[in-house]
């Protein structure tokens, strides 16, 4: 699968969680449920996945964390915030950087509408 596939397939199992759940839950429960419906759709899905920085040729284990990370080809940022802002589109991208990933998917939940919460973010490599 191509990462536009599998990020076609995210979004859709987002939509499936938040309106299950709705907004205002914190970014760990819907994290959580839609880690459980990748999984369940088949697809290889890693939680928390560490991203070490690499700085003068030394690996530094700083604490940072890809929420999910699917099919080692996607990056998903989850947030459950009032209002995106561009940190967490930098912080997305810096995540996509760090791994070498082309493509990733910002979802913040706390919106009425899930389409209104979604940011595809490209690197451009």
């Amino acid at each position: 699968m191509t990462e536009n596939e599998i990020a076609n397939r995210i979004i859709g199992l987002g939509i499936e969680v938040h309106r299950a759940l709705g907004p205002g839950l914190l970014e760990s429960a819907y994290q959580e449920c839609l880690f459980y419906k990748i999984s369940k759709a088949g697809l290889l899905a890693e939680k928390e996945k560490p991203m070490p920085i690499i700085f003068e040729e030394v690996k530094l284990n700083c604490g940072y964390r890809i929420d999910i990370l699917v099919e080692n080809k996607l990056v998903i940022e989850i947030k459950s915030v009032e209002a995106l802002h561009d940190v967490h589109l930098a912080q997305t991208l810096t995540y996509m950087k760090l791994g070498n990933y082309k493509l990733g998917l910002l979802i913040n939940f706390n919106v009425v509408m899930l389409k209104h919460g979604i940011k595809r973010v490209a690197n451009g490599l």
